[in-house]
């Protein structure tokens, strides 16, 4: 699901669908729309929902994205599923702090901490 009109790489891992970004700033409006949309298609072809978003290639993330990952991780919980982050660069992980996000989402240094976490 590479190609370049698309801002995230999918992939399964032992049941786990696993949403790379691969813009390094998520900031504008239309990216972040597009962005949500394929996030959601994401999330919906899969038959389970337990999802991690690795944030390794992301450098700068507006609060608008924020948004966007709140109404993902609702769309995620109502199919009975869990969403973990990781790889959140100090920088980003401050705005979780500062929003209390850090206590919504859990949170791991790597993705393969992540993935042995569910």
């Amino acid at each position: 699901m590479t190609s370049a009109d698309t801002h995230i790489n999918v992939k399964d891992s032992n049941g786990v669908r696993v949403i790379e970004f691969c813009d390094r700033k998520i900031l504008d409006e239309l990216s972040i729309s597009e962005l949500g949309g394929e996030l959601n298609s994401a999330v919906d072809s899969q038959s389970g929902a337990n999802t991690l978003l690795d944030f390794k290639n992301v450098e700068h993330l507006s609060s608008a994205a924020l948004g966007m990952l709140i109404t993902l991780d609702k769309r995620i919980k109502d199919k009975k599923g869990v969403l973990k982050l990781s790889n959140i660069n100090p920088q980003i992980y401050e705005v979780f702090k500062i929003t209390r996000l850090n206590k919504l989402f859990e949170i791991h240094e790597s993705a393969d901490k992540a993935l042995a976490s569910f």
